[in-house]
């Protein structure tokens, strides 16, 4: 039975770990097939009740993984994961997606060792000064997240101007528009709640 308790939902952003409550009943553990399984990718995610969600259409789930994965995990040159984690937790932090935004925001701060910096884009939001590097990324983030038609050729020369290669760019643009709509996906599902003891 979905557990939304209004009560232990989170109302300020942050970098700890959040748990997620739906608003419709996810598959249990046990029910999981070996197709469920195999379209989680990582057999961990059988914990995680947005992924039990998600396993009601296996094919989709599966291919939203992959990307996901491509996206964030792939080495083939491009941004380094801190600026596309970045990417996805201003994306979170502008739709108001709290869950997703402490979950990137925790792996931008990991992997660019700057916990002042994504703690400030958390607290004062997406008008926070970042430096001009982060700056344009969050820029050019927010405006494909605000609508698509907002950003233009002034987000890819200031990207460029702040050291980012056109494959650079790509990732940016991958991670804010694939967070975007996954951002919009959960806030539709469920809520973030702070995480039991």
């Amino acid at each position: 039975m979905p557990d939304s308790n209004p009560a232990v939902a989170p109302n300020v952003f942050t970098r700890d770990q959040l748990g997620w409550s739906s608003w419709l009943p996810p598959l249990e553990e046990h029910e999981l097939t070996e197709r469920h399984l195999k379209a989680l990718i990582d057999a961990a995610r059988a914990k995680n009740p947005y992924f039990r969600l998600l396993a009601r259409d296996p094919d989709a789930l599966e291919h939203r993984t992959l990307t996901d994965k491509d996206i964030f995990y792939n080495p083939e040159g491009g941004a380094p994961r801190a600026d596309r984690e970045l990417a996805a937790a201003s994306a979170s932090r502008f739709n108001g997606c709290i869950y997703c935004a402490s979950v990137h925001a925790r792996f931008a701060a990991t992997y660019a060792k700057r916990e002042a910096d994504v703690d400030r884009l958390l607290e004062e939001g997406i008008g926070a000064d970042l430096g001009e590097r982060w700056n344009a990324i969050v820029a050019a983030s927010v405006a494909l997240t605000e609508t698509p038609l907002r950003f233009g050729p002034e987000h890819v020369l200031r990207l460029r101007a702040a050291g980012l290669e056109d494959r650079a760019i790509a990732d940016i643009i991958q991670a804010a528009a694939f967070f975007n709509w996954a951002n919009r996906l959960m806030l539709a599902l469920g809520s973030a709640v702070s995480a039991r003891a």
